[in-house]
């Protein structure tokens, strides 16, 4: 989900952007418009199979997506004909879900998310929310615009008749009996193997105001997780977890036709691609849309929006049609959006694999609206302001960051609510490298009136306040804090990337990650598939590392302990007149260097010594012991060590102590450590709450 960014500059700078930007959170994308009539009726879903009871099957169509064949294995095909009701915010909806018993089992029971029903005070989305913090309301008390609701009106089995009354409300999660994200229906039959069967539901949403990236602001409204939508068979079970206030999503991929009917006067986008629009008697509109290879569906609509669709970008599997919906205050940044979004796009297809969808949607969302930056597939939300000065690159972090879930959450679609690092993480990882080669290493975040940050920095400051918390390899929803959260899974995640980097070779490591795309892409890899491609590719045995970094929670901590040069000799009586300097260029000094391993993760570590005649020294140390030190006989005095020189290692709790000067200024070392301390921590704790 959302981008962490990071803006580091002079205090009053600092203040001002992050206030700005946290604020906001937004920008979105819709999809292209327009397609042939023939276009039109390829489309329309595929009705008869051979080998299918109910003569029904999921179609085969390409229409959105710049290949002859499909690219998934499509379990479920989603036919919605949904209409809002810009007034009451509201949707209302059929729906007819057929679903490929792909799973080698009979099954006898289907659990739906239900994932409006989040938003209710009892709900365990709000009461963890409110216990460990969220990135949209404190909820300091409770209103009745954050109520959010979605009922099953009606729910049939074709050929097994109305099983409305054998709907369940279950808690896999957490037992709590008034959370109703998650329903359970039994069927009569049990499905067989290989075969289909069709869902048909009637339900109703309220939205409410804007929360976790769904529901209404003013007159906008985002429609994330709308529609009842079956669980993912996994691992010979059925995945399908309560709505977390720390997860996201799960999903199987499959194709999507939607229908929204909506008041003429509104603006709309949505993920795939538009089909037809057509103008009704009663003052609405129905828009209809299609989707293939695709695991959800988001829409979005604001009389408002200025909308730019000239853009294409020509991917290696054909063009991409770009579609940018703006606010009207923020529309002179628009040729920013496309910029920033055809450079992750390129550096994405160059580095890691193809981008195969036709259209790509960027939505700029209604300020203080909590819908900015977020991901669907083909359509994402940015996030800027009104206060956006060239040199202070939120919407670009934010637009990359989004961009980048295409691939690691929408082709790559990892159990979020399990191992939600796998997708936030690696993103923010490929973030860093993007960005980094788009606006500077150094200055990725910020390049301003002589201030910069880069977002290399800027994702170790939102780990390393919460280093000693938890572990990345855990259920998102186990997570002490939202803090722990945020820091861990996008901080930690990139920085433990980044130093495998260090360790295995940049190339290498590239290499590895688009291995891992191309291998995974369209399916549900489980962190060992993405553990072990990164170890074949690049020969090595990793465990020592992985352990550590992701299975396990040490923090790493390596220190200068201290440096000590004498002459050789010191025991012999001078012999040198008062107050005549001292002409040492022959004396012998025995210096030694002592490093110590403060925490308890282990790892080699490289150390630089600098002598007073300009000579340095490497040393390497395994860092297994507590401490170690290395001595030196020559005519020179230590007068520098430092570990990590070359700063390859991005997960040091604490760089301030990996080095030492043999004349140190305490005195004013103490006031910058003090005051960096403050700042990394504010900023570490805002922007896990804002990015996240």
């Amino acid at each position: 989900m959302n981008t962490r960014s990071m803006i580091v500059v002079l205090p009053a700078v600092s203040v001002i952007a992050l206030s700005l930007l946290v604020k906001q959170h937004a920008a979105h994308a819709a999809p292209p418009q327009g397609a042939s009539a023939a276009a039109t009726a390829k489309a329309a879903p595929a009705t008869a199979s051979s080998n299918s009871p109910g003569a029904v099957a999921i179609p085969d169509t390409v229409l959105a997506i710049n290949s002859d064949k499909p690219m998934s294995e499509r379990v479920v095909h989603y036919e919605i004909d949904a209409r809002y009701d810009a007034v009451k915010h509201t949707v209302d909806a059929t729906e007819v879900l057929t679903y490929h018993n792909l799973t080698g089992q009979a099954l006898d029971h289907f659990p739906f998310h239900l994932y409006q029903n989040a938003f209710e005070p009892k709900a365990t989305w709000v009461r963890e929310a409110k216990r460990d913090g969220n990135r949209d309301t404190s909820y300091a008390k409770w209103e009745d615009k954050e109520y959010g609701a979605e009922e099953i009106k009606s729910l049939e089995v074709v050929g097994q008749g109305d099983l409305t009354s054998n709907l369940q409300y279950i808690q896999p999660d957490d037992g709590n009996k008034d959370d109703k994200t998650v329903v359970d229906v039994h069927l009569p039959k049990p499905v067989a193997p290989g075969q289909y069967v069709q869902f048909k539901i009637a339900f109703h949403d309220q939205m409410p105001e804007t929360q976790a990236r769904s529901g209404w602001k003013r007159d906008f409204v985002l429609g994330g997780q709308w529609f009842p939508k079956v669980g993912v068979w996994w691992h010979g079970a059925w995945n399908c977890h309560q709505y977390h206030a720390m997860t996201e999503f799960f999903a199987d991929f499959g194709v999507y036709d939607v229908k929204l009917t909506v008041p003429q006067y509104e603006v709309v986008g949505a993920s795939g691609v538009k089909v037809s629009e057509v103008g009704n008697p009663d003052s609405t509109k129905t828009l209809a849309y299609h989707g293939d290879d695709i695991h959800d569906f988001a829409w979005t609509a604001s009389p408002r929006f200025k909308v730019k669709e000239d853009g294409v970008f020509q991917g290696q599997m054909g063009p991409v049609s770009l579609r940018i919906l703006m606010q009207p205050a923020h529309w002179s940044q628009v040729e920013r959006h496309e910029k920033i979004l055809k450079e992750s796009l390129d550096h994405f297809e160059r580095w890691y694999g193809p981008y195969p969808y036709k259209t790509l949607t960027l939505v700029d969302p209604e300020p203080d609206s909590a819908a900015g930056g977020m991901e669907y597939p083909t359509f994402i939300t940015g996030d800027t302001s009104w206060f956006m000065p060239k040199g202070l690159y939120g919407p670009e972090l934010v637009v990359e960051h989004e961009f980048g879930h295409q691939y690691w959450y929408g082709m790559v679609a990892t159990n979020e609510f399990e191992d939600a690092w796998m997708d936030e993480g690696i993103n923010s990882y490929t973030e860093v490298k993007v960005l980094d080669s788009i606006l500077g290493s150094k200055t990725s975040v910020l390049n301003l009136a002589g201030a910069t940050l880069g977002e290399r920095e800027g994702q170790r400051l939102g780990y390393i306040g919460v280093a000693d918390v938890d572990p990345i390899a855990q259920k998102a929803y186990d997570y002490y804090t939202f803090n722990s959260y945020g820091g861990v899974t996008y901080g930690k995640t990139a920085s433990v990337l980044l130093t495998l980097e260090s360790i295995v070779g940049e190339d290498t490591m590239q290499k590895a990650m688009h291995t891992y795309f191309m291998k995974y892409r369209f399916t549900h890899p489980v962190k060992e598939d993405f553990l072990k491609t990164i170890e074949e590719v690049s020969g090595r045995d990793l465990r020592w590392y992985f352990n550590q970094a992701i299975y396990g929670s040490p923090v790493m901590d390596y220190k200068v302990l201290k440096i000590e040069s004498f002459p050789a000799n010191w025991y012999e009586e001078e012999k040198k007149s008062a107050g005549k300097k001292k002409d040492d260029k022959d004396t012998v000094y025995r210096s030694t260097v002592w490093l110590q391993r403060k925490e308890d993760f282990v790892m080699p570590v490289e150390v630089e010594i600098k002598f007073d005649n300009g000579e340095k020294i490497r040393e390497h140390w395994d860092g297994v012991s507590r401490w170690t030190k290395f001595a030196y006989e020559k005519r020179a005095k230590v007068v520098s060590a430092e570990i990590d020189p070359d700063h390859k290692i991005q997960i040091d709790r604490n760089d301030f102590n990996n080095s030492y000067t043999a004349e140190a200024n305490g005195k004013p070392a103490r006031k910058l450590a003090n005051y960096w301390l403050f700042m990394t921590q504010w900023l570490s704790q805002a922007l896990a709450w804002w990015a996240v």
